[in-house]
């Protein structure tokens, strides 16, 4: 660069110096919302100024925060050191996991198995043997060394209020209005329920809550690009959202609030004319990768290690495909042998692809009167038994001994005999005994002679005329010749006459759907050449897909039963009714899982004052209102910062409006962080507004919060003695609302 450059550079520098110095003149009394970037033409920045401006040492603001994290941290702490001798409710369920990847048991479960895995982890770690029962809640753990999947549970609970301190005094830059955040975080009795058993959602809230705040922070470094800390906290963003999916699927709200707030940063950027395409490329390619590309590739490799440990054959196994089922240690396909094809004479065991369809079963027992034809009864059985066994005949019951085996094909016509009972399948014009929409299917005929409603056709699913039906890999269905039903599994329970089993109908709506679709798992011919069942393994890419497909369908499938307690979303932000977590009478020890009333109607009024104080914003600002000093600030900070919580609440909660499957209360907890966020939000806005209330309105935000956690900590710590509707019990003068249980 010769000497005329270096000048023109720094009278150009000078003189953004100088429009930077007038504008914050003008501006007088507020602070510079923007400041001079000083960048290099590669992106780098030379000297950034925190935040207030100062470049060489803390602020004193700085110091206040620092300590004030440190009271959240040993606060949140505090609430969450008590942990008891007794199971609770949910434990049964997430803590028998744990041991189960302690035990390398394969089981299954409608959320992705990141949770589990951390807790199972967590318990092998601190000693836990995976031999505690898990039974019913309320057992003792005695000498089972249970503490460490607890603690690990109450450590990332515990994260949530520093966390959430540090969001909101990101977006809002005051310390009043971040410590409101996490007391309220702090002092409320459903976060501390949740965080100090061992269940899926602390971690789960951990990761949300841990997006977000890296997401923040990578805001922040918006005039620093491809530093160090710019690559740092987008790719711990990225780490986050794979942590937050891994959990449950409920992590693909945050992901998309994430997705939401990157889409405007790049829009921001491709309207930044100072920037060329080649450099917005680099933008868009960054974020592509650490935003997609590492969350994807840690998603799958968590899928990859729940694999590798569930290697031995459990519980889980009836809700996958046989071929699925081979790769697992000590299931009867593991390493087996059998042929490949099916053929007439084979004896088969046939299973419906639907979750928990069962085995093609049958038994001497008959359906009462009453209920359809008084045959005999043919179910679905979710167990392996000498009662699945089928033999396979020709549609005119000729059976050749002698000459080779016949391959059957799509569009084939056969009998199928059971074989410990020598009926056929059979279906006629009966309703079902459950689906009345549906025929009966039956067992008739002695010693396999029958009638021509034991004719069934053998369609190959996406196969054509002449395709062999392959063991474990063909997805077969099986048409009635005389009714042009199909056979089905529907899932329904059928009562104690039938043995509780599943309900086996045939169909009149033929459309292919997993209830109407079977397998061959097992196939003895002696006839037929056999075949390591070891090379119909499936690949990796294929188990994934086939277990994402197996937990949507079980999600979906997740229906409130008879008297089973279930809520309602509109039930959830007013506190409605809690949730039993352990005992029902007052003899037993109760845990009741219930937001801190006060705290939670706090944030449905701040919720509230919010809205309306946006729309004032947002109509100033489109009347061209002017705005200057502390009031453009403020606004600024109520519709971005906000804003952005706003919208995370709103993304977290409503979705389940339109979401079939049952609901929980616990269901809310993750949009309550952001209602509690945006609650410390709002109140500083309110405090900065009017004058002389400040300190006032926040001391009583924090006074309020700690006396109703005092009055409340039994629901969470565990009560004894009469229920709270005896007016002889402790809590009696604590039921606000009827439909509180406590």
């Amino acid at each position: 660069m010769d000497g005329r450059q270096k000048e023109h550079c720094t009278q150009r520098q000078d003189t953004s110096a100088v429009r930077h110095r007038k504008t914050c003149k003008a501006n007088e009394g507020s602070e510079c919302l923007s400041q001079p970037s000083n960048e290099t033409s590669n992106g780098a920045n030379k000297r950034i100024p925190k935040r207030g401006g100062h470049l060489d040492s803390p602020s004193k603001d700085d110091h206040v925060s620092v300590y004030t994290l440190v009271l959240v941290l040993v606060l949140s702490v505090c609430t969450l050191v008590i942990i008891t001798l007794l199971s609770i409710w949910d434990e049964t369920h997430f803590g028998k996991m744990g041991s189960y990847y302690i035990n390398r048991t394969f089981f299954f479960d409608v959320h992705p198995p990141l949770g589990k895995m951390l807790i199972g982890l967590a318990g092998y770690l601190t000693g836990y043997d995976g031999t505690f029962p898990f039974i019913k809640p309320g057992d003792k753990y005695e000498h089972h060394n249970y503490w460490g999947m607890r603690a690990f549970c109450a450590a990332l609970g515990s994260c949530l209020p520093p966390f959430a301190f540090l969001i909101v005094l990101e977006l809002s830059h005051s310390t009043p209005a971040a410590l409101i955040a996490a007391s309220l975080l702090i002092f409320d009795t459903g976060c501390i329920t949740l965080s100090q058993y061992i269940l899926l959602d602390p971690i789960l809230m951990f990761f949300i809550v841990g997006s977000v705040l890296c997401m923040v922070r990578f805001n922040t470094q918006r005039l620093r690009p491809f530093s160090f800390s710019w690559w740092f906290w987008l790719l711990l963003t990225g780490f986050c959202l794979s942590g937050s999916l891994g959990v449950k699927f409920v992590g693909l709200f945050v992901i998309l609030l994430v997705g939401i707030n990157t889409a405007f940063d790049l829009w921001r950027l491709l309207g930044d004319l100072s920037l060329s395409l080649v450099d917005f490329g680099k933008h868009l390619l960054a974020r592509v990768f650490g935003l997609i590309m590492l969350p994807l590739f840690l998603y799958t490799t968590i899928f990859a290690v729940h694999f590798v440990v569930l290697n031995r054959s459990g519980p889980g196994d009836g809700f996958f495909s046989s071929s699925f089922q081979s790769r697992l240690i000590g299931n009867n396909l593991h390493n087996a042998s059998m042929p490949e094809y099916l053929a007439y004479g084979s004896v088969i065991t046939v299973k419906n692809l639907r979750i928990a369809g069962g085995y093609l079963h049958s038994h001497w027992h008959l359906y009462p009167e009453g209920v359809g034809a008084h045959q005999q009864q043919v179910t679905g059985y979710l167990h392996k038994d000498y009662n699945n066994l089928w033999l396979v005949k020709r549609p005119d019951n000729s059976d050749d001994l002698t000459g080779p085996p016949e391959l059957i094909r799509h569009g084939d016509i056969i009998r199928l005999e059971h074989k410990e009972t020598t009926r056929n399948l059979h279906s006629h014009f009966h309703e079902a005994p459950l689906t009345k929409k549906h025929l009966q299917v039956t067992g008739y005929g002695i010693n396999g002679s029958g009638d021509m409603n034991d004719l069934w056709q053998v369609e190959v699913c996406g196969g054509k005329k002449g395709d062999p039906v392959k063991v474990l890999r063909s997805k077969v269905r099986f048409l009635h010749c005389s009714t042009g039903c199909v056979l089905c599994s529907s899932g329904k329970t059928l009562p104690k006459w039938g043995w509780e089993q599943v309900e086996v109908t045939c169909s009149p709506y033929v459309k292919e759907t997993p209830s109407t679709q079977w397998n061959i798992e097992d196939l003895i011919n002696p006839k037929l050449p056999n075949i390591s069942l070891s090379v119909l393994k499936p690949t990796f890419l294929e188990i994934l897909w086939e277990s994402h497909i197996v937990m949507i369908r079980g999600n979906s499938g997740l229906k409130p039963k008879d008297n089973e307690m279930n809520s309602k979303p509109w039930h959830w932000p007013i506190n409605y009714q809690g949730l039993r977590f352990s005992g029902v009478n007052e003899t037993e020890y109760r845990v009741y899982l219930l937001g801190n009333p006060v705290i939670w109607w706090l944030n449905l009024l701040s919720l509230a004052l919010f809205l309306l104080m946006l729309t004032v914003a947002s109509l100033a600002k489109q009347r061209g209102v002017k705005m200057e000093g502390m009031r453009k600030v403020h606004c600024h900070t109520l519709m971005e910062g906000g804003g952005m919580l706003l919208l995370g609440w709103l993304l977290h909660y409503l979705p389940f409006y339109i979401m079939g499957r049952i609901l929980y209360y616990h269901h809310y907890f993750p949009a309550m962080l952001f209602s509690s966020m945006l609650t410390g939000t709002t109140a500083n806005q309110i405090t900065k507004s009017i004058s002389n209330i400040d300190l006032t309105l926040e001391f009583q935000f924090s006074i309020s919060a700690c006396f109703s956690f005092y009055l409340f900590h039994p629901l969470s710590y565990g009560m004894r003695g009469p229920l709270a509707h005896d007016p002889a019990s402790s809590m009696a003068g604590l039921r606000w609302m009827e439909s509180w249980e406590f």
